[in-house]
């Protein structure tokens, strides 16, 4: 990838404008029965319309044979080299939930869960408990005490919450105490670096205290913590492609993302059919949005193959809407593969199209995995879509003399 200094250096400001609309999760693999997968099987007509005008391809978030987790994906598709701008999922669900983070902070995601009397993982998500259920449970929580430090429990969303340890000497070099596997037990933390040694004891005290707490309650009796971070130091998309940058999502952490890389966060409730209204709300104010759709991603990790589908084709259902607002340049993704199959992410490189008047279009006739395959922009790596989606609103100039 062509490093962020020199975008910086070739970026231009214009008046066209740019859709990345993000289908979490969108790779699949083939159902033992159907043979397809839930992109291929699903009803898709405005999706291969678009792909037909199109260029289209496969890309791979970190690189081939890696399995990334969602901040790293998403990054990588805003154009961040994953490897050199590693964040952790602490700070982006804090930050997506409005938690005002200081430079003292140490965050990290949680998972209510439930553990069997042998004391191993049975859900990771506790059934996907209610946010007011969440919200309780956090409460109950938020009042441990631990020595030296102030203690933050917020809910996020379902099973989801955010820890934030706030302190002097605090370091984020800790291990995930979420093995994210069923039947095992949850892992201790454990400081990576000698510095995170305190900060790990403490989290520790917390998850025994926790646990206390949590026992005998259903369906959440334990805690899974991961995504140990602290507020990194990163360039905005603003600084580096000159864009007025906007982000619509559901979901706390995909907000916290946006809002690390500097966009503005229009927040929804409901379904791709209020993102995109609330997309034509504010088109005529920024000239990049990022239109992020969740429950794609959820039903691969439940492994509901139908729900899946259902997700996409509500997605193709609505795109003409997005096609009326008539953006200079669109593009149609994924962060990562989520096959229902493997019930989580994947390593499968994700199908990608790009649409605008100065594209080349090529073979592919649907949107698809294997239909991508073939396409025009070939295999890529997700950090050059960024680059060739200002090229084709006209956002940078000649590089060299």
């Amino acid at each position: 990838m062509v490093p962020l200094e020199e975008i910086k250096e070739i970026s231009i400001v214009s008046a066209s404008k740019i859709v990345m609309l993000v289908i979490d999760g969108l790779g699949g693999l083939p159902d033992a029965k159907a043979g397809r997968t839930e992109l291929e099987t699903a009803r898709t007509p405005n999706l291969n319309q678009l792909a037909k005008k199109s260029i289209c391809g496969l890309i791979d978030p970190v690189s081939p044979g890696i399995t990334p987790g969602s901040g790293p994906g998403h990054l990588a598709l805003f154009g961040y080299d994953p490897l050199k701008y590693s964040i952790g999922r602490g700070v982006l669900e804090a930050l997506g939930i409005g938690f005002e983070l200081t430079k003292n902070d140490v965050a990290a995601r949680g998972n209510f869960c439930i553990i069997d009397d042998n004391g191993l993982i049975t859900d990771r998500r506790a059934g996907r408990i209610t946010t007011e259920k969440c919200a309780e449970l956090c409460k109950l929580l938020g009042n441990i005490k631990l020595e030296g430090v102030e203690l933050f429990v917020w809910p996020v969303k379902e099973h989801r919450f955010m820890i934030t340890l706030r302190g002097k000497d605090l370091a984020a070099d800790i291990s995930d105490t979420d093995p994210q596997r069923l039947g095992v037990a949850p892992n201790v933390a454990i400081a990576v670096e000698p510095q995170a040694k305190q900060t790990a004891h403490l989290v520790n005290i917390f998850i025994n205290e926790a646990s206390k707490i949590l026992t005998g309650r259903h369906p959440a009796n334990m805690i899974l913590l991961r995504g140990f971070s602290k507020l990194p130091n990163i360039p905005t998309m603003a600084e580096i492609y000159k864009l007025t940058p906007a982000a619509i999502a559901v979901y706390p952490m995909y907000k916290g993302l946006a809002k690390l890389v500097g966009m503005k966060v229009f927040s929804v409730d409901g379904g791709i059919q209020e993102e995109l209204r609330v997309l034509a709300s504010c088109f005529d104010k920024h000239d990049f949005f990022y239109v992020h759709v969740k429950h794609a991603d959820s039903a691969g990790e439940d492994g509901d193959f139908s729900k899946k589908v259902r997700i996409i084709e509500e997605v193709d259902s609505a795109l003409p809407q997005l096609l009326n607002l008539k953006p200079d340049v669109i593009v149609v993704t994924g962060d990562h593969s989520t096959p229902a199959v493997l019930k989580g992410h994947s390593w499968h490189p994700v199908p990608v199209l790009l649409y605008s008047q100065y594209c080349r279009s090529d073979n592919a006739r649907e949107f698809s995995e294997s239909a991508c395959a073939t396409g025009g922009l070939g295999r890529l790596y997700s950090t050059d879509i960024m680059p060739l989606a200002m090229a084709n609103a006209l956002k940078l100039t000649k590089f060299g003399a």
